[in-house]
């Protein structure tokens, strides 16, 4: 787990708490989720933190967190900020690896040792976690006394996000004392080194200008020039990466942070040339606080921000955005799965007291549910109405992804060690459902059968699921259903949720050519397709599925182990000749379990092979688990 190092003396003055033992404190902190882990020589307190609340990366957000569990702050908090000074443009040559940009004026902070050190911290743990080391997000701080505006925009200083060849303008980074071009320090500085594989494939370098010339080289360095120091009380905060949102609430944490020490947030223009790159931020950043859930009961009014995005005019012509983004969210959860989670009683007002001491803010109304399953008698109840909350989130919580994250936070305010425990009263023990003990059951079996058990991921890359295997999507054959697509993929490689487990396994082939033969392997794996007939439009299933690959690999190999594999299971298996494109014409044939239609085996393509770089034969077989009894 991440740790973050505080002194316990400032954190007691941020958070305004001075006389708390340092026993005490610990508790507290322990309360919130931060597990007192030792002390540094220094004598900070070294804890371990949830990875989801980075708005507890600093001691200002740790201090923040215990004002709300003492009582002394409440409701939402939104810094005011005051109007725009300085302009962002974004020109055209920017590199389309990293199109997005986003920023903040901070005015009349004070900054002694202690707390530059918490700021470079704060920046460098968002670093490796939002900003995935870098790649996704980077954030630049520099001295605002030093920075002077271009005017390329009528009434307010100008800096430029460009691109520039590796071997362009020179500028003196970090740490040196010398001018270096782009390209020499990812060869020559240190940190250029270290984050060199960032950039390797961008056709051009990321660098932001002003009116003296290059001072920033993102995601990489900072130029020497603006370099930050316990002197410095004007600050320019700048943000690059490949997603608006997450750059976004990197620089609300960062601003959030720098409030709690006195400081003024003033706003920053970004203008962009391409108006495509100014809408494509706008649906990044207003369509991730769109997504997640609301309760069942709140649907209509699930979840809004408080003022989205809209793209406004400079006089250039040219499509602008204000940051830093505030804006607050809205999830929904309703008063009965409040009750029903925590296992309490609570009225209206002490749920919205709940969320005041948790730092959001909820507003309760009547909304009559279309249908609503009760959890007394299991019955479906029409028009009934019910008590909702419309919850409010800060722009800093970037962990409340759903009503449960809401209910989470009123259990904390209301205090877990608080609950009583309650045996339920019911007159069953709990156990394993069926289907968990069939899985197990023919994963054993198959063990037994001579294969080695695979546990592949879930998400896999569209061209594997279906190009590679010679599938089309929306076809009629196993593993030809339309992908449930992940909307905002980490990676191409795992840009869908599978349709079939094979596809998975010929992976774990392919990645072991260099190991002897034969390699025969299964896995009784999770799929899913696009189902409109679902509740969630999606179908789920589990799907058993098992590759021979060996030099006499043969359509009879595959066979009479799924014939031993359906006779332990007392089921009846048919094998009708058919066609499927992943395999051998005259070599497949459709699995038939107990007069069911189930799945495919046969003998793999050639050009299924040679797409896995296979120089033997592979036998193979997939279809669903319900063939063998289990629901």
């Amino acid at each position: 787990m991440p740790t973050v190092d505080i002194d316990p003396d400032e954190l007691r003055t941020l958070a305004d708490v001075t006389d708390v033992a340092d026993e005490e404190l610990k508790d507290d902190l322990f309360a919130l989720g931060l597990e007192y882990e030792g002390e540094t020589e220094d004598g900070d307190f070294e804890l371990e933190f949830a990875p989801d609340r980075l708005d507890r990366l600093s001691v200002e957000g740790i201090a923040r967190s215990l004002r709300y569990q003492y009582g002394e702050d409440r409701g939402v908090y939104v810094p005011t900020t005051t109007e725009a000074d300085w302009t962002i443009r974004v020109d055209e040559a920017v590199p389309a690896e990293r199109p997005y940009v986003t920023g903040a004026v901070i005015r009349g902070v004070d900054l002694d040792e202690e707390s530059l050190d918490s700021l470079i911290q704060l920046q460098e743990k968002l670093h490796a976690t939002m900003g995935r080391n870098r790649v996704k997000g980077a954030i630049g701080i520099h001295d605002l006394t030093m920075l002077r505006g271009a005017p390329a925009t009528e009434g307010n200083p100008t800096i430029r996000y460009t691109g520039v060849a590796p071997d362009g303008e020179r500028f003196v980074p970090l740490d040196s004392d010398r001018e270096l071009t782009p390209g020499e320090v990812l060869e020559d500085h240190p940190t250029g080194r270290e984050y060199a594989p960032v950039v390797d494939d961008y056709e051009a370098m990321p660098a932001i200008y002003d009116d003296l010339g290059l001072f920033s080289f993102p995601p990489v360095i900072n130029g020497r020039r603006t370099e930050v120091s316990t002197d410095s009380r004007d600050l320019f905060v700048e943000l690059t990466g490949t997603d608006q949102w997450t750059i976004d609430r990197m620089c609300a944490i960062i601003c959030y942070a720098l409030d709690a020490r006195g400081a003024t947030i003033e706003d920053v223009t970004v203008e962009y040339a391409d108006p495509s790159v100014a809408a494509a931020a706008i649906e990044e950043s207003d369509g991730r606080d769109e997504a997640g859930g609301s309760d069942e009961a709140g649907g209509a009014h699930g979840e809004a921000g408080s003022g989205p995005d809209e793209a406004a005019e400079a006089d250039t012509g040219a499509p602008t955005l204000v940051r830093p983004d505030f804006s607050t969210k809205t999830k929904t959860v309703s008063h009965d799965r409040i009750e029903s989670i925590l296992g309490i009683e609570l009225d209206p007002d002490e749920v919205q007291d709940l969320a005041e001491r948790a730092g959001l803010e909820a507003e309760t109304r009547e909304e009559t549910a279309v249908e609503v399953v009760s959890t007394i008698d299991d019955a479906d109840v029409a028009d009934e109405t019910v008590r909702v909350y419309d919850v409010t989130i800060p722009p800093y919580r970037v962990d409340v992804l759903h009503p449960l994250d809401v209910i989470d936070d009123l259990g904390r305010a209301y205090g877990f060690n608080e609950l009583a425990p309650n045996y339920p009263e019911i007159g069953t023990v709990g156990g394993r459902h069926e289907r968990s003990r069939r899985e197990e059951a023919v994963r054993e079996t198959l063990v037994g059968l001579g294969f080695e058990d695979m546990l592949d991921f879930h998400l896999i890359g569209e061209a594997d699921a279906y190009d590679r295997m010679g599938v089309e999507p929306g076809t009629d054959v196993l593993g030809g259903s339309d992908p449930a697509r992940i909307k905002n993929p980490y990676s191409e490689d795992f840009g869908i949720v599978r349709p079939w487990a094979l596809p998975s396994l010929l992976l774990v082939l392919e990645n072991n050519t260099h190991r002897a033969y034969p390699q025969d392997l299964a896995e009784v794996g999770f799929v899913a397709e696009v189902d409109e007939t679902a509740p969630t439009g999606v179908a789920e299933s589990r799907h058993v599925a098992g590759v021979l690959a060996r030099h006499d690999a043969a359509y009879e190999d595959a066979k009479s182990r799924l014939q031993a594999l359906c006779r332990a299971f007392d089921v009846d298996l048919e094998t009708p000749p058919t066609d499927h494109p992943s395999f051998v014409d005259g070599r497949a044939a459709t699995v038939v379990a107990d007069g069911d239609a189930v799945g495919v085996i046969g003998e793999l393509h050639p050009a299924v092979l040679v797409e896995h770089d296979l120089e033997v034969p592979v036998a193979a077989f997939e279809f669903d688990l319900a063939g063998l009894g289990a629901e």
